[in-house]
């Protein structure tokens, strides 16, 4: 068992809490929205966000009963964001489950997704606390925005390694920088102490996405949830295809980006996987991935030095390296 299977385990009886008051989000006078709620939230997923929440608030003194109710408003809007995802991507699976759109359909699956955002951002305004609000706001909209830039970028090989940055700050960062943020407001901490758990969030969501997409590429497919090469199918210019886009001779990049030009014609897909899986071990673009997500958990774990030594603290350490690790 690993020192990040450690903490989740620890954590589990939090963690529980946090998944009654997700399921009392999904409460409604349509018996659609349980049944959904019930499916999304048994269908796995290893609560890391709330669990950033709780541990972000541990290391600033609280234990407030607040941190249970905020933790699931994240883990809340995480969920609509991916529902909304699956649609978007067309996706018939989700942790190696049905999705959500594939049983119910695009169009209850879209309104179950706003019925989330909507009743989890009103259960925050009941907090009365502006910075909580403020926080929430941001990181939603930086989740949107992202989404957009990512669909105006697709199959576009001239995107720049800032511009990905701008789309995996939204998907992914923004809302884990949000919760590490949420969990030092609740706890009354000085505004340093907020600005750098948020700023580790940030680092670590930034870490957590560039391993999701080098996993595309390199995973089994019983790990990934999802056959691998789901990124170059739809078209989608992550970090291994930038750094070997930015690095290949003419003659390579030539092809590489004819192969992103055809990411829409299912005939010959197979082989164009293999051979870009070919091309990133002749120009190390893997390796060269994983030290960019290794430097940014460097950078995200130097904003912890504020903190004294604690228990919580060394967690969160541990939580940021999870994305190193980790096979999905």
């Amino acid at each position: 068992m690993t020192i990040q299977q450690d903490i989740l385990q620890l954590y589990q009886e939090h963690l529980n809490r946090v998944e009654i008051h997700l399921m009392r989000i999904f409460e409604s006078q349509s018996t659609l929205l349980p049944t959904i709620g019930f499916h999304l939230v048994k269908s796995g997923g290893k609560r890391l966000r709330p669990l950033f929440l709780l541990l972000s608030a541990e290391i600033c003194g609280a234990e407030d009963e607040s941190r249970y109710l905020l933790a699931s408003i994240i883990e809340a809007i995480h969920t609509a964001s991916l529902l909304h995802d699956d649609v978007i991507d067309g996706a018939k699976t989700r942790r190696g489950m049905p999705s959500a759109n594939s049983k119910w359909g695009n169009q209850i699956v879209i309104l179950v997704g706003d019925y989330l955002y909507s009743n989890a951002l009103r259960l925050a305004v009941g907090q009365k606390n502006q910075k909580i609000m403020d926080a929430l706001s941001s990181a939603t909209t930086k989740m949107t925005e992202g989404e957009i830039i990512q669909l105006e970028k697709t199959a576009n090989p001239q995107i720049s390694i800032d511009e990905y940055y701008r789309i995996i700050e939204g998907k992914t960062a923004a809302l884990i920088s949000c919760a590490c943020r949420l969990g030092a407001i609740i706890s009354n901490a000085t505004d340093e102490m907020e600005n750098r758990l948020a700023e580790f969030g940030l680092k670590t969501g930034m870490a957590f996405q560039l391993v999701d997409d080098i996993l595309d590429y390199s995973a089994e497919k019983k790990n990934l949830g999802k056959k691998v090469g789901k990124d170059l199918e739809e078209g989608k210019i992550t970090i291994p295809l930038i750094l070997l886009l930015s690095s290949a001779t003419p003659h390579d990049r030539q092809e590489i980006e004819g192969i992103i030009n055809e990411h829409r014609n299912p005939k010959g897909r197979a082989s164009r996987l293999k051979r870009i899986i070919e091309l990133f071990k002749k120009y190390n673009s893997m390796d060269d991935s994983f030290n960019i997500a290794r430097q940014f958990i460097k950078e995200a774990q130097g904003a912890l030095s504020v903190f004294e030594d604690s228990d919580a603290k060394q967690r969160l350490i541990a939580l940021s390296e999870y994305s190193l690790i980790r096979k999905r």
